[in-house]
């Protein structure tokens, strides 16, 4: 497996010495020159002293032969600009890293699927912590050929979620309204903004993907 790092923070540096650890590729594009030199010393890998947002940069370390990239730097915007590069590049598998929540409808819409929040994820795990729960991963239960999939809904989407014709082996599980939590029914409206999730198949996402990416497209 081989996986691309867009900044060498301290999250880049920590799941490239794990994976490199497990015998995977590792390249990391970082900007600051000592950073990487200091680097070196430590980890066995590749290094490219560039802006790793620019499509010049990311195209010199082989898009289609790699598997992830992590876009990992410090800043929101940096991360989703490379994030949408390397999409359109054809990596595997993008993961961006957020740290301003407000950004994650955003990155929703733009179509964006693994959207990192070190803060609200470590946050949560505390929290639990406190009030003595054992939190079990979505991964864990998640088995199989079923899968997680995400939109925002549009006013073209103002309809019954019986009304969706969403394939078959799907069915919406939950709803997020402004920050409301919802258990929708058969019968429940979709309004615009909402933030649908849904279960499905693995055969579905293709479908899924392209019907609400042809959407956003649309609309711009």
């Amino acid at each position: 497996m081989r996986a691309v790092f867009i900044g060498a923070s301290a999250l880049a540096v920590m799941t490239a010495r794990l994976l490199l650890g497990r015998s995977h590729e590792v390249v990391i594009i970082e900007q600051d020159k000592e950073t990487i030199d200091s680097l070196k010393e430590e980890l066995d890998c590749g290094f490219l002293h560039a802006d790793g947002s620019r499509p010049g940069v990311l195209r010199e370390v082989h898009p289609r032969e790699s598997d992830y990239l992590f876009c990992l730097t410090g800043n929101d915007k940096s991360n989703i600009i490379a994030s949408l590069v390397g999409r359109s590049l054809g990596f595997g598998r993008v993961i961006t890293k957020i740290d301003g929540p407000d950004f994650e409808h955003i990155c929703m819409e733009l179509g964006l699927e693994d959207v990192v929040i070190p803060a609200r994820t470590i946050g949560r795990h505390l929290a639990d912590m406190v009030e003595g729960r054992d939190p079990l991963e979505i991964s864990a239960m998640i088995k199989g050929q079923a899968r997680v999939f995400s939109f925002v809904a549009r006013a073209e989407d103002a309809r019954a979620l019986s009304e969706l014709g969403l394939p078959g082996a799907s069915r919406v599980v939950c709803i997020y309204r402004e920050n409301d939590f919802l258990l929708p029914k058969d019968d429940e409206r979709l309004e615009r903004g909402d933030e649908v999730v849904l279960i499905t198949h693995e055969k579905h996402l293709a479908e899924l993907a392209e019907r609400w990416a042809a959407k956003r497209a649309a609309a711009t």
